[in-house]
Formats: structure tokens, sequence, C-alpha cells
């Protein structure tokens, strides 16, 4: 299997979450009865978050330092807990063991996020595998045999039939049909397939039984192609993280050496006795655990998340928060995001003998016999008229339909079909067919067949296109204004309709008729020259550019599964001007989050020299560390306003 299941990841993640609600519930608890003077209780509860909360900050912590002979920021804070915690013991400052409860809360709550984010992975990947179907009807012999996939070979002969999921990549042997590609390739209305052509697993069949020649391995397909994109775009550490990794490491050797130096040197080079000496190096391993540096940043986040959830805007964590106010390039998907991804009836031409209501009420008459989406977009406009399903209807794939309506002959199709049955079609109608056409819109042509007239006569011209969202141009100029230097498209659609939507709403660059692996390679050359790229889309066919973006943006109602489990960021009622928003919360909380860290390092640098020198005790010490602390909390809840 590509991607095998790690069911234990799962059960990390609903542990560490588990044990951080237990940690938080003992701590209540141990405060609790600390409080009413139940001192033996405390003393039962409060170790109990420590040995709950802190196992897996302790097992890690322990783990880097045997085998790969580092220190970090766990083994930092375990140390330094279980140093309050003896502190309390032995000058019976019970109060203490508190803030020891209060460093292991954090970490808990720190890995309980870190295991919802490997689950998002994992779920992001099993959403994908399900768009392939586990058999394939395989033809051996002249009789059809369902094998599961992985037992596919490169040139056996397959069978899909109407309605049905396309296996895996291969080339059509026989058949017509058109297939729906949009959550591999992101085109707007299915694509007709005929002898010869290449189809892709994941894709949906039509109407028409096709018989496929598999042309390379399952594990080759496009879609499984995608998966390993999403999965490697997802693991990927970005440099910012591995910046954090490498300051975490050297804070927690810094403090520890330091630690060690202050609890051995001192008596020998001052003459402090050891009592003093212990007491100054418990109590520079509190002040120094970099409390007031956490809660400079995660109030400050969270606080925007939630402003965020408020307007519909949902972060999944903080890091995306930031990352979306230093965007400099961002890159719309087209089917989907920069429109609503359903086509329907743009305009309607008639010749002067016939009203608009006649055209579409003659296309409808044939096209209610239609399953094509152009057709189901006629019937539903002219759903408000008055009009009789024809009789005798037959559909020509790939050309139009025709059938009789009220003793007359209904043509309607495109304008090589209409041509059959009319010697000329009017040059006025042509003139603004091919207008409609190098817009990126699809023209139907709508003619009938007065008996006992031998030619058909013309009534008109139905105009077919893929709506752009009404707040898409606004959203463009809004975030040009907040200094995006670049916004571009990438769609899987053809050039013309892709620049039609592009003029329409003031992109700067189009790129047409990519694969999900060619939108990946865009977001890569994008962050090679802005470094910090945005990606908004809605399908399966995004995910890859999703997961690569330095932020994935998805849009919520029309998203796919996937495309929600792997953006960082979901709109939640597909409103695109909520991304000015997003990005002015994220510049909103940079800011602070910088004037809380130079608060909190300011405060933990004053009582590191106070510890030193001897001007403060453990309990000023404590006063000061949780001061600060409460200090910068207090300022990140700013962004709640």
């Amino acid at each position: 299997m590509l991607y095998p299941q790690r069911f234990s990841q799962f059960t990390k993640e609903h542990a560490d979450t588990v044990a951080a609600l237990v940690c938080g519930l003992l701590l209540f608890l141990g405060w609790f009865a600390l409080h009413l003077g139940w001192l033996g209780l405390a003393l039962l509860l409060l170790p109990a978050a420590y040995v709950i909360g802190g196992y897996e900050s302790a097992r890690e912590g322990l783990t880097t330092l045997f085998k790969e002979k580092e220190l970090d920021v766990d083994l930092l804070m375990i140390v330094a807990a279980i140093g309050a915690a003896s502190l309390g013991l032995w000058r019976r400052e019970y109060h203490l063991i508190i803030d020891g409860a209060i460093l292991i809360l954090i970490f808990a709550i720190s890995g309980a996020l870190e295991g919802y984010a490997m689950a998002r992975t994992e779920r992001s990947i099993k959403s994908l595998m399900s768009l392939t179907p586990d058999t394939a009807r395989v033809l051996l012999q002249g009789k059809e045999e369902e094998i599961p996939i992985s037992q596919l070979k490169v040139g056996d002969e397959i069978v899909v039939k109407p309605g049905e999921l396309i296996p895996t990549d291969g080339i059509i042997l026989s058949g017509y049909s058109t297939l729906n590609q949009a959550a591999i390739t992101g085109e707007s209305l299915p694509v007709e397939k005929t002898v010869g052509a290449e189809v892709f697993a994941g894709t949906l069949n039509g109407y028409g039984a096709l018989q496929i020649k598999v042309h390379k391995p399952a594990q080759s397909s496009l879609i499984m192609r995608v998966i390993r994109l999403v999965e490697q775009a997802q693991t990927e550490a970005p440099p910012s993280q591995e910046f954090i990794d490498r300051f975490e490491k050297g804070y927690a050797k810094v403090i520890v050496v330091a630690g060690i130096l202050l609890a051995t040197l001192p008596p020998f080079l001052w003459g402090w006795d050891w009592e003093t000496t212990i007491y100054r190096a418990l109590t520079f391993l509190v002040v120094a655990s970099p409390c007031a540096l956490m809660a400079a940043i995660m109030p400050t986040l969270l606080s925007g998340i939630a402003n965020g959830a408020r307007q519909g805007i949902l972060f999944k964590n903080g890091a995306q928060l930031e990352k979306i106010g230093k965007v400099r390039a961002i890159a719309f998907d087209k089917t989907g995001t920069l429109t609503t991804g359903q086509v329907q009836v743009f305009q309607v031409i008639s010749l002067s003998k016939y009203t608009q209501k006649d055209v579409l009420k003659t296309a409808a008459s044939v096209e209610s016999s239609s399953e094509h989406p152009i057709g189901k977009a006629i019937v539903q406009a002219a759903s408000d008229l008055d009009w009789i399903s024809a009789v005798q209807v037959q559909a020509i794939p790939g050309q139009g339909i025709v059938g009789i309506a009220q003793e007359k002959q209904v043509i309607v199709g495109n304008a090589v079909f209409v041509q059959q049955y009319v010697a000329n079609l009017p040059e006025e109608l042509r003139t603004m067919a091919q207008s409609l056409e190098q817009e990126g819109k699809t023209v139907v042509w709508v003619a009938k067949n007065p008996t006992p007239s031998p030619q058909a006569e013309v009534m008109g011209i139905i105009a077919i296109a893929d709506e752009v969202r009404s707040q898409a141009a606004a959203t463009i100029t809004r975030l040009k204004k907040l200094g995006v230097e670049q916004i571009v498209m990438l769609t899987g659609d053809n050039a013309e309709t892709a620049h039609s939507v592009a003029k329409a709403v003031g992109i700067d660059r189009v790129y047409a008729q990519l694969l999900p692996e060619d939108k990946l390679d865009v977001i890569r050359r994008l962050q090679q020259q802005y470094q910090t790229v945005a990606m908004v889309g809605d399908g399966i066919n995004d995910a890859p550019a999703l997961a690569q973006a330095s932020v994935g943006i998805a849009m919520g109602v029309s998203g796919s599964d996937v495309a929600l489990e792997t953006a960082d960021i979901v709109l939640m009622a597909d409103r695109l001007e909520k991304i000015a928003v997003a990005m002015h919360l994220g510049r909103r909380s940079q800011a602070i989050v910088k004037q809380n860290i130079v608060v909190g390092l300011g405060f933990i640098m004053l009582l590191l020299v106070g510890n030193f020198l001897g001007n403060i005790n453990l309990p000023i010490g404590v006063i000061g560390h949780e001061g600060s602390t409460v200090l910068v909390t207090l300022s990140g809840l700013r962004l709640l306003k």
C-alpha cells in the first residue's frame, strides 16, 4: 500500500488530548484543595498532574538526550517543573508546585496540538485514497472479471460502465463518453473522450461504456502521484520551523549549563553556602523557563483564531495566522474558487422573429432528456417557462441533440452539428458566437425545422459559462492594496476561459491547462521568488499546491474533503473577501507577538540578573515570572476585539 495506515497516530492524538485535559483538571482540583488547606489531597492530585501531563514530554526529552545527545525544551521544562516542586516541598511554599504543574500543562497542550496535526495529514491521504475504486473489471479471455487494483498490469484491458470511477490511468480502446475530471484537473465542464484519448484514475465516467487499456502501473497513476505530492509537501518542515527547533535546542543547552554552573561554582568563587547556592540555582531554573515567551505567542494567536472564527475564517493553527500576514504572492484556483463551479446560462441571443424565451423553451424541450451538464443548465434556465418535452430524442455525443417537439424537429448543438440541418448560419450570430467563445463561453446553437420545409432555420444561440463570484474582483483589488506583489491563477481549464476570468477579476498572470503536479511546480517557483506564498483552492487537484504553499486556503462550502483537510485556513462561507481580513489579523498578530516577546525577554533578563545578585528571593521571582506571563497574556487578548 502506498501510504500505510498508522493507527498509532490516531491513538496518540487522542491520548495526548486526554492527557492535557486530565492534567488541567487535576491541576485545578489540586489548586482548589491547596486553597482550602487540604494539603494531603493536594499532594496527591498535583503529582498525578505532573505524571499524566509530563510523561510524553519527559519521554521525548530523555530519548533526545540519550539517542541524539541533545538537550531540548521538553527536558528543560520537566527539570524546571520538578525544580519548582522540589523547592516548594523543601521550603514548604506549596504554591510553587502549582507553578511547575502549569509548565507541565502548557507542554501537554502543545503535544495534543502536534498529535492533531499528524492525524490531519493522515486524513488528507485517506480522503485521496477513497477517490479510486478498490477493484477493476478486467477482460480475461472475453469475459469480465473483477480483480483488485493492485493486481492490474500494463496491457490489461478494463471495462468502465456509465457512472463508475475510472480505476487507473489508461487509453480508450473503444467507446465514447464524457468524463468529469474536475477532481483531477479542475476543468469546469466534463471532457469528451473517445478512442485514443487518455483517461485518469479517479475521474467519473458519464453516460457511455468504455473499454480502456492500462498503460502504466496503478501506483504510477496521476491520483497516486497527487497522494505522494501531498504527503511530501505536508511533511516538509518550513525554514521557520527549523529555526525554532534550533533555537529551542540552543536555549535549553544554555539554561541547563548555566544552572549547573550556578549550582556548583558560587561556593568556591564567592563563598556562598550550599543551601543558598542550590536555592538560587533552582530559582534560576524556574525564572529562566520561557513561560513568558510562550505566553507572548499562544494567547495572541488563539485570540486571532477566535476573532477569525467569528468572521467565518477557520485557522487550523496559530503558525498560519502569522504566515498569512507575511504573504507576498497569492495563487488562486479558477473553478469553484474565483468562479462558482457550476455552469449556467450566461446569455441568450435570438433572431428578430423569435424571443429569448422561444429559444430557451425550444432548447429545453430536447435537453430535458439529456444528462449532460450543459443540457441541465439550459433546463434550469427554462424552469419558469412552459414547454413540452420532446419525443424521439437522439443525442449525438460531442455534437448535439435532436428531437420532435410539437410536431417540429428541434436541433440543439455546436455550429458544425447544426450546419448539417441548416444551409447557412446567420452571419450576425456567427460573429456573436465567436466573440463569446473568445471570452471562454460555450456556445450552443438552437434551430428547428417547421414542416413541411426541408431546411431548418436558426432561432438563436445560448452561451453557457461558469459564473465568476461576485466578490472576486473586489477581493483582488483589496489584496493589491494590502501590498500583495503578485496574484496569479492556476487552472486545468483551457487558456481562453482562464484569461477571460482573469481579465474580469484583475489577475496578474495566468497558468492554464495544468495538472496537479504542474500547480505544485508553480507554487515552488513563486516561493523561490516571493518566499511566503498563499494558495486558494477548492478541489482535489489543488491539494498538492495547498500543502506546498506557505499558507493553503480552502473554500469551506464548495471545497472537497481533501482540500479542507490539506488547507491551513478554511473560508467557511466561501467568501473570498475574508482573505483580506485574515491577512489583517495576521499582520496585527505579528505586531503584538513582537511587542510581547520584547516584554517577556526583558522580564526574564531582569529576573536572572536579580537572582544572580541575590536581590530577589524565590517568591519575588515567582511573582515576577508569573506577572510577566499574565501581562503578555493580557496583551495578546487584544486581538479578541
